[in-house]
């Protein structure tokens, strides 16, 4: 049996598209990640539901669909894409949704379009749209340009003014609790750590998180779903390859190595806590953190989600207690600072997700 150290210096020769020129990859990654110039006239839903999709959401499950009428488009659950391990009451699901609202309410802006959202009974959102003055600002440049970056940072420093813009994205309905002290950061490093080693230990989440992983681009591209490996900084093999090394690769002291490296790279870290442990509660925080990631990305920031003491309820339980509320349940925690781009994932067509 070969050693897990052979197995990791033999992977790179199993790399898949390595060969010169755009590959069909990065051809969909490029057709993908704009937003489309309308050239004026008619509400642009199509364009409106393309900029919605590529908003943030767990492992890139992409749990939405779209329904059009005259003046509106509904934003509604996906429960076939669940992930009922890492996500068994929908949390992730619904601010995922309230993600993809705002980068619609964003993208209506620029485009000319306001949006005033409803809340639908189970959790969806009608948002209904009169015209307006265009306004292509910096977040709706940024929509496109925004992605989880989920690798090491610079370790630079954020200026003040920068910081402050990003709590005034948040705006006041959802809590924001920027960690940039180093010892703060080493506590919450602790508690990501904790999260994340009581998720490997879990037989059925690392199953789950299989699943949704897509090993090389071929499987990325067919699927245009899931968290593909490039996209974190991670060597792409052949699913039957992959599904074995994942295990020896992905270990307790590995992991808590990484985050660790990840943490003290980053400028600081954002916890976000939401107005009520409801869908709509949740929606709230995925609309106030994507108005944060839109800003960040606009000032040069990269961010990615270290979610693990959240979705853990003995950490999550901690990390409450360590904020000062516990009677309050922090809902995600994301990492930002100065750094490279990555590969970037891709997303279903708006014609996949639009419901007749």
């Amino acid at each position: 049996m070969p050693t897990r150290r052979a197995l990791i210096a033999a992977t790179p020769l199993l790399v898949t598209g390595c060969s010169g020129g755009e590959n069909p990859y990065d051809r969909a990654v490029r057709d993908l990640w704009r937003l489309p110039d309308l050239g004026g006239g008619g509400a642009p839903m199509m364009a409106l539901i393309h900029a919605a999709t590529l908003a943030a959401n767990g492992h890139n499950t992409q749990p939405w669909r779209f329904r059009v009428e005259a003046r509106a488009i509904e934003i509604l659950p996906d429960f076939s894409r669940r992930t009922p391990v890492v996500d068994p009451d929908d949390h992730h699901l619904f601010v995922s949704l309230g993600c993809a609202t705002e980068t619609l309410l964003q993208a209506g802006l620029g485009y000319g379009w306001a949006g005033e959202p409803e809340m639908l009974p189970g959790g969806g959102v009608r948002i209904a749209l009169s015209s307006a003055k265009p306004r292509p600002d910096a977040l709706f440049q940024a929509i496109p340009r925004r992605a989880s970056t989920r690798t090491a940072y610079d370790g630079r420093p954020v200026d003040a003014a920068t910081l402050r813009r990003l709590e005034a994205a948040v705006g006041r309905e959802v809590g924001l609790r920027l960690v940039l002290d180093p010892d703060q950061r080493d506590h919450l490093t602790d508690m990501i750590v904790a999260g994340n080693s009581a998720q490997i230990a879990d037989p059925a989440f690392m199953r789950e998180l299989t699943d949704w992983i897509r090993f090389d681009a071929a499987e990325a591209l067919a699927r245009r779903d899931g968290l593909f490996a490039a996209a974190s900084g991670n060597l792409t093999t052949p699913r039957w390859l992959g599904e074995r090394l994942l295990p020896l690769v992905m270990t307790k002291k590995g992991e808590a190595e990484r985050v660790t490296r990840w943490m003290r790279s980053s400028a600081g870290a954002a916890i976000f806590t939401g107005p009520s442990e409801t869908p709509d509660g949740w929606i709230a925080v995925g609309r106030a953190f994507t108005r944060f990631a839109l800003t960040a990305t606009a000032a040069g920031l990269k961010l990615a989600f270290l979610n693990q003491p959240v979705e853990d309820l003995p950490t999550r339980r901690r990390m409450a207690a360590w904020m000062g509320e516990p009677g309050k349940r922090p809902d995600l925690v994301v990492r930002f600072g100065y750094g490279p781009d990555l590969p970037r994932s891709l997303r279903r067509s708006a014609q996949a997700v639009l419901l007749a």
